[in-house]
């Protein structure tokens, strides 16, 4: 299956959009309905609100990157804004602060990438046959790996 990419501006109605992006790639890999195919799509959801609210400047789009090679599916969100996302323990009381921590407990790795400019989130997930793989628990840490920038 290629890769498959898409920009997406900086306004609420981008996760939505991402979303149905994401499907659609889901749909033509054949994951769509299965379980890890909604794991990958509620942290497209995610990735893409934390990139909205916390990493694109006013007036940037954000990106993102999907792959699958037969195995697992790789989401990448690519933006231009600066920090390096980490998972807080939010209180019961917050209504946010808790995307990381699913995409942490719902991805069997994943990790933040540098760019030239931002950064680049990313999250793995296997899925032959739709199942999380064998012997691999998450662990719920990231990940660092280099990255390239396409």
């Amino acid at each position: 299956m290629n890769p498959s990419e898409k920009f997406f501006r900086r306004e609420r109605r981008s996760v939505p959009a991402a979303r149905r992006f994401a499907h659609a790639f889901l749909a033509e890999c054949g994951l769509a309905e299965s379980e890890r195919g909604g794991d990958v799509l509620l942290c497209v959801s995610e990735l893409a609100t934390n990139a909205l609210v916390h990493g694109v400047p006013p007036g940037r789009q954000f990106r993102v990157y999907l792959r699958y090679d037969g195995h697992a599916v790789r989401v990448e969100v690519h933006d231009s804004g600066g920090g390096v996302p980490h998972v807080d323990e939010a209180d019961d009381g917050d209504e946010g602060g808790r995307g990381l921590l699913l995409v942490a407990a719902l991805a069997d790795k994943w990790g933040v990438g540098e760019r030239d400019l931002g950064k680049v989130v990313w999250a793995e997930f296997g899925c032959e046959d739709g199942a999380r793989p064998a012997g691999q628990p998450n662990a719920g840490l990231p990940v660092q790996l280099p990255i390239t920038v396409v």
